[in-house]
């Protein structure tokens, strides 16, 4: 009898020390939340930041209609608009403190998660004009452990120039590209600059995975954890649109072209076939590829071959990633039979409305909520509820000059499910 209850008054006793122990640590738990909320709480950004936060961006991004119409009418007002643009001037006088710049601007200063910190993601992007929009979307997809590339054009202004450069000055993983090239548009040149970051960013870093290239005009629809576990799903494979080549595309490939006065122009001159029997197939100029690819397109003497024969077609980087995908070598190779074609709709590199697929509930897109420039939308507010429910990372345009709401509602929408996420 005394030997059972020795046993019950042990038993008891562990029971109470479990007791406590998971007192102790659900105590724990719930302190180091909070300490997580506080810590990451500076990271937010507020409602009365920015002249833009006069909208309630949590009813714009609901389709909230009356408050997609006041940002209608905001964004087309004189004075609000001088009130949102930050000038050249403003950033190189800001960055000329670069921790008071990441401060204020809230760029994350660590990785967000480990799952994160190991999968670097390694950016290109090419810009022309427009710092804000640089900035802004250098902001959005900021992590230290992701490497960026900027070609900036040797046709820009001075004061982009500097701005620019003051930008990257703040950052040991951003860098400007180490070889630039005047861009004209629908011209090699524009591949060109995309390879010049390849380059670099393969000769900066091994531990990068996948490769992702922008311009100044994008903006991500999904944060860095979303991008990061939408490129792991992808196991090694590629993400870009690749198709059939439309017989009314074949004369950008079968004439040569030339730069006459800064402007492409076609020559009477027939083109020899592509090299080594490879068929040319349509596509974009946005990829998310593998570090692999990119390997494959710098140092493969087939690539190598198509790139040479690519230099003075028309709008090169609208067949050049498609047809690189479709050739067996590379890694993460679709076949050349049509069925296993993607359309810009099946892949995750660029959402971007076509003013011709745009319209009724049968076409492509709704009707854009901005406005047009070369037959693409640039966003506006009410574009944003269908944009965030589209699988894509980026959409493209948007320009902080027509709608600085647009991007304001994205960016606080972003960052705070980033920060969410993390606690």
């Amino acid at each position: 009898m005394g030997l059972l209850s020795r046993r019950q008054r042990r038993f008891r006793r562990v029971l109470l020390a479990g007791a406590l122990m998971c007192v102790f640590m659900l105590t724990l738990s719930v302190v180091l939340h909070e300490e997580a909320q506080v810590a990451y709480s500076w990271l937010e950004f507020r409602d009365d930041e920015t002249p833009e936060d006069e909208c309630q961006c949590e009813k714009v991004i609901q389709g909230d209609v009356e408050e997609i119409g006041r940002a209608k009418v905001l964004t087309i007002t004189k004075n609000f608009k001088n009130k949102t643009h930050i000038s050249d001037k403003s950033y190189i006088e800001l960055t000329n403190d670069c921790e008071v710049f990441r401060t204020t601007r809230k760029y994350l200063p660590l990785p967000l998660s480990e799952e994160e910190e190991a999968f670097p993601v390694a950016y290109s992007i090419v810009v022309h004009h427009k710092v804000q929009n640089f900035e802004r979307l250098l902001r959005s997809i900021y992590a230290p452990q992701n490497f960026y590339c900027i070609h900036v054009d040797k046709k820009a202004p001075k004061s982009f120039k500097t701005a620019i450069d003051s930008i990257v000055s703040c950052f040991d993983n951003v860098f400007i590209a180490s070889q630039l090239e005047k861009v004209i548009y629908a011209s090699w040149s524009r591949v060109q600059a995309d390879i010049n970051c390849m380059r670099d960013l393969l000769q900066i870093s091994s531990n990068w995975k996948y490769f992702i290239n922008l311009c100044g005009q994008d903006f991500p629809i999904k944060t860095n954890l979303e991008i990061v576990r939408a490129l792991k799903a992808l196991g090694g494979g590629n993400s870009l649109e690749t198709e059939v080549m439309p017989y009314n595309k074949e004369a950008r490939w079968k004439k040569s072209y030339r730069i006459v006065r800064d402007k492409i122009q076609k020559t009477n001159q027939d083109k020899k076939p592509p090299p080594l029997g490879i068929k040319i197939f349509s596509g974009g100029a946005y990829i998310v590829v593998s570090r692999a690819y990119v390997r494959f397109v710098l140092e493969d003497p087939k690539a190598q071959a198509l790139i040479s024969w690519s230099i003075d077609t028309y709008s090169p980087d609208e067949f050049l990633w498609a047809t690189m995908q479709r050739i067996p070598e590379v890694p993460g190779y679709l076949r050349a039979n049509s069925k296993y074609d993607i359309t810009d709709i099946f892949t995750i590199s660029r959402l971007i409305k076509w003013a011709g697929h745009e319209g009724a509930l049968d076409a492509v897109y709704p009707p854009c909520q901005g406005t047009h420039v070369r037959a693409v939308c640039v966003y506006g507010a009410g574009d944003l509820q269908w944009m965030l429910e589209q699988r894509h990372l980026f959409a493209n345009k948007f320009d902080t000059d027509f709608d600085p709401i647009a991007i304001r509602c994205l960016e606080k929408y972003l960052r705070h499910r980033a920060l969410i996420k993390q606690h």
